[in-house]
Order: structure tokens, then sequence, then C-alpha cells
């Protein structure tokens, strides 16, 4: 599905958009241990994680992942902003839990016809 709608369906607020605005989501990740992430998420994942230092933004790059949801309302601080929207990796903020968001994700790209 693509990006912009998944966020929409998902009612994740914005914070830095995708340098792609056809980007396609192919499935999701949850974790919150760097290392992990990187061995064990597919690229063109949205990633939702409660991590929001500047180090989400590298593992984002370095996996191929679509994008960053922080879970629990958790705000990355500007320098992270910056430097997610200079490597074009989008970035979305939720209030809801990492399990919901998970939830939700599965039913919309497993469930739902696009």
């Amino acid at each position: 599905m693509i990006l912009h709608e998944l966020a929409r369906r998902m009612d994740l607020e914005r914070l830095v958009d995708s340098q792609d605005a056809t980007h396609e989501i192919e499935t999701g990740y949850v974790g919150d241990l760097l290392s992990h992430v990187l061995a064990s998420a597919k690229s063109n994942s949205l990633w939702i994680t409660i991590q929001r230092h500047e180090n989400v933004v590298a593992v984002a790059q370095v996996a191929g992942l679509g994008c960053i949801v922080f879970a629990e309302g958790m705000r990355p601080e500007a320098p992270v902003i910056e430097r997610a929207r200079n490597a074009g990796i989008a970035l979305y903020v939720s209030p809801a839990s990492a399990f919901e968001l998970a939830g939700r994700l599965h039913k919309l790209l497993h469930t739902e016809a696009p």
C-alpha cells in the first residue's frame, strides 16, 4: 500500500514526508533493539518503535525501511527530524501503542483491498 494512504488510514501524524510520494509499504516491523532491526526488518517496511534518537534514521537507511512511526506519542527532537528529512526517511508519530499500530497495519496490508 502506498505510504501516504497507509499513514492516512492509520491516523498517523506526519513529521517528515518521504521523498517518494508513491513509496510502497509491503510489511511492518516492530522493535526497539536497533541491532535486531538491522538483522531482521525487511526493506520497504513501516518500522514502529519508541526509540527516538538519531540512530533510528541511520538504521532505517541501512535496512532500507520506508518510514519510522514513533509509538506512544514519542516525539523525536529537531536534529532527528532534520536528519530524516535530509535522508528522505518519512517520520510519523501516533499516541497509540506499538501493539495497536501493528494491528492496524496488519489489517490494512492483509485483510483490506488496496
